[in-house]
């Protein structure tokens, strides 16, 4: 068993061999975590990938700070996160229409203004090609070995000789102690875990662009409104546009441009890049009487042909079942919870899954696998849920805007970011709960009954199920319900 009192920071090398052979499918935030911090517990990894590269094309997510704190064990990647943060941001608020609501403001000074400690944010918007790079360095540092074109088409697992496995659409069988499923919302692991929950589109997708910023010189009026910020605009700028059942955003760079925008896909189609024209001819549909900003109509318009994405949403109802019936199979990331981008949590809790299995299976050993995953997901299940349905509060924050209140309120024009998301540690609490967990676990108490560990999830929360369909409805109503707790 490893201790559970090792706190302080561990660089590589810092853990004996555990002698546990890790097999990661899946090449996104939640595989190249895990397979990173499996390494420095001393695990042995090999990471199976189903394209024949790692795409690290992309525009821009939040990352919580819960999900930076492992960085403190990686001199090198905690290095090159610092040289690649958007240090000194500032954030502008409009109406969809163009009318400005909350002026320009460091986002220290908004965290201020919520009674928050600028030095400690709880994260920060990152580009995600550049948080790609910096992985993979890591990845290259430390000679993980990553198999390119391996399609896993099977989960399996082998009681018998206590194995898990996977085979590939070319016939190819690989084996673990433990296969971690991070192949995103359609994993092929679902029919193995039990309960198979259909991934179903929300009606809402996101339209996506990033390119060189030089593009903004065909239209010097535009350029001039979305200059950077700061005295000598030369800061990162994130404008939002907030509007009936809609909302955008743009970040301004030094070297690029990225625009996203929520709109309506109550009718699915297969079409995955799309042109200007395309989105100029929808974005006003169901806005109300007050189109978009004509500004955000031009920046659509100058934007250089194959770069917009029409990324459909999906999600899937939460379920406790995330493992095989042996518990050599877990999954993670958004294969074991889709979010809303309303959230801001779908890059954290993929990352914070990694790090907290990758320390359980520290802790418990190679003799005791499955019960370091069991003890995994009780650690994790509940805290997700309650970050997935805050999700649809923050987009009914966002979609359906009492502007009346956010005058008084400017923090009411921004998602929730609160405490029990960022200043949880997972790594921290899992050496502090293990045993803890592990001990309902042998005594038989339900997840949701567990009253001898503290949360990570909001204080007084008691855990309900609850599905899409009644979250949607409510976003649409403005009556959501988040439940018992202290949310804020």
């Amino acid at each position: 068993m490893g201790s559970i009192q090792e706190k302080d920071c561990k660089p590589v090398g810092s853990y004996p061999p555990s002698g546990i052979d890790v097999l990661i499918v899946g090449t996104g935030l939640a595989g190249l975590t895990a397979a990173i911090e499996c390494v420095r517990k001393g695990h042995n990894v090999r990471v199976l990938e189903r394209h024949d590269d790692i795409n690290t094309a992309g525009d821009m997510y939040f990352m919580g700070h819960s999900a930076t704190t492992w960085f403190r064990h990686w001199p090198e990647l905690s290095k090159e996160y610092a040289l690649i943060s958007m240090n000194n941001a500032w954030i502008e608020t409009f109406k969809h229409d163009g009318e400005r609501m909350i002026p320009p403001l460091r986002v220290s000074d908004r965290l201020r203004q919520a009674g928050m400690d600028p030095n400690t944010p709880p994260g920060a918007f990152q580009m995600r090609p550049l948080i790609y790079r910096m992985y993979l360095n890591e990845v290259r540092r430390q000679g993980i070995k990553i198999q390119f074109g391996r399609r896993v088409v099977n989960y399996y697992e082998d009681d018998t000789h206590q194995k898990a496995g996977v085979l590939t659409d070319n016939g190819e069988q690989f084996e673990a102690d433990i296969v971690i499923a991070a192949d995103g919302v359609g994993s092929k692991c679902q029919n193995l875990v039990g309960g198979q929950v259909r991934a179903m589109s929300t009606g809402r997708a996101m339209w996506r662009a990033a390119f060189p910023i030089h593009h903004l010189d065909k239209n010097p009026e535009l350029k001039e409104f979305l200059k950077m910020g700061g005295q000598n605009n030369d800061e990162p700028m994130v404008r939002t546009w907030l509007g009936p059942g809609t909302y955008g955003m743009v970040l301004i760079r030094r070297e690029i441009c990225v625009w996203l925008m929520n709109h309506d896909a109550s009718t699915p189609r297969s079409v995955l890049n799309v042109e200007s024209d395309d989105v100029l001819n929808n974005m006003d549909k169901g806005v109300g009487p007050l189109p978009w900003d004509p500004r955000i109509k031009e920046l659509v318009k100058l934007t250089p042909p194959n770069t917009i994405v029409n990324f459909e949403l999906f999600w899937r109802d939460p379920q406790p079942s995330w493992t095989s019936p042996g518990s050599r199979v877990v999954l993670i990331g958004d294969a074991a919870h889709s979010f809303l981008p309303a959230s801001g949590n779908g890059a954290t809790q993929a990352i914070e899954d990694a790090v907290s299995l990758a320390t359980c299976l520290q802790i418990a050993g190679k003799q005791n696998v499955p019960e370091a995953v069991r003890t995994h997901v009780r650690f994790r299940f509940i805290r997700c849920s309650c970050a997935q349905k805050m999700g649809f509060s923050n987009a009914e924050l966002l979609q359906h805007t009492n502007w009346e209140k956010v005058k008084a309120n400017p923090k009411l024009a921004q998602p929730k970011l609160p405490s029990w998301v960022w200043k949880h540690d997972p790594e921290n609490y899992a050496y502090e709960n293990y045993e803890k967990m592990v001990d309902t676990i042998r005594k038989g108490i339900p997840f949701d009954q567990v009253d001898t560990v503290p949360p990570n999830y909001p204080p007084g929360y008691k855990y309900e199920p609850w599905n899409i369909d009644d979250m949607i409805r409510d976003v649409k109503t403005s009556t959501v319900d988040m439940g018992s707790g202290n949310w804020d």
